[in-house]
């Protein structure tokens, strides 16, 4: 039996769980306002491919200038951790970030965001019969009134002739990030945030290099200007610029953010609130492109609160 991973006994009077939800649900939000920036520069003529590439990178390299301005000695890897490192950066960050993007290109943000975050029911079911953890009926609870909230922001029923690509994609993506929860909680024991994200990131922007060499890069793209679309479509934005919020907020920021929460909540907890993503991003939507939002949404959203506040009270 594997050992399950240990965090701070909660209840404890310097249990900083509250932070780490708190840390979590503004992951989310960056995130969920990410999800559309990220749409309006796959407009521009970049790849999903493209963007993963360019936004891990510049990720990695962010990451190594702060620690090496402020942390040099958490760059140290043992052997051991090597191989852990490696897999996590392959799989977890690139492949997982390179599915999402394909998602969102070829199915609607609402309705890629529902699927991948299931996420939350595959973390519970892993940490059950794999860690072997018990899992009290609250969580369960939580769990499933986030996807029926979900189904209802997304307003899954009126949309079943989605890409086949794009829906694939999400459940690809879903899955993935099962993985980057589990074992960045479990390496967290080991490694601080800012070091296990710079690693992830370093491991990517290594395979992509391969995939395709950063000379071969389509640069030119930078200099482009792109419509940001929906009630903003009067205004245009050069591709850089949009490259810089997604790589800085979209990912160092929330990357840190969510990394450093698991230090004081579990993977099931903190996927759980980190389905308060598709809420934002459905209110983002209908802000910004002009998409829908009506009382299924509300009714939805509450829901999802609602599965946030249950899985908190689950201590």
């Amino acid at each position: 039996m594997v050992d399950a991973p240990t965090l701070l006994p909660e209840g404890r009077e310097d249990d900083k769980s509250r932070l780490g939800y708190a840390m979590v649900a503004t992951a989310a939000t960056l995130f969920a306002v990410n999800g559309s920036v990220m749409k309006v520069t796959l407009d521009s003529g970049l790849t999903p491919r493209e963007l993963a590439q360019i936004r891990q990178t510049c990720a990695a390299l962010l990451f190594l200038g702060l620690l090496v301005a402020f942390a040099p000695r958490r760059l140290r890897v043992g052997r051991r951790e090597l191989l852990f490192l490696l897999v996590f950066g392959l799989v977890c960050v690139a492949l997982q970030q390179w599915l999402y993007l394909v998602a969102i290109e070829n199915a609607p943000i609402g309705v890629a965001l529902l699927i991948v975050f299931t996420a939350p029911l595959f973390v519970a079911l892993f940490a059950r019969f794999v860690y072997r953890e018990h899992i009290r009926r609250r969580v369960w609870l939580a769990v499933l009134l986030c996807i029926i909230g979900l189904a209802l922001v997304v307003e899954l029923w009126t949309g079943l002739a989605f890409d086949a690509v794009g829906v694939t994609a999400a459940f690809g993506s879903a899955l993935v990030l099962t993985a980057y929860l589990l074992m960045a909680e479990r390496e967290r024991r080991h490694r601080d945030a800012a070091s296990l994200s710079f690693y992830g990131f370093l491991f990517a922007a290594i395979f992509w290099a391969v995939v395709q060499p950063l000379w071969e890069f389509p640069w030119s793209t930078l200099d482009d200007s792109v419509s940001l679309q929906g009630n903003l479509s009067e205004y245009s934005a050069p591709v850089w610029l949009l490259v810089a919020f997604i790589v800085v907020v979209g990912t160092l920021v929330s990357f840190l953010l969510l990394t450093g929460s698991l230090r004081h909540i579990s993977a099931t907890r903190a996927s759980i609130v980190a389905t308060f993503e598709p809420v934002v991003a459905t209110v983002v939507a209908w802000a910004w492109l002009g998409q829908s939002f009506g009382a299924t949404q509300l009714v939805g959203g509450a829901i999802v609160i609602a599965g946030i506040l249950v899985a908190q009270s689950a201590r």
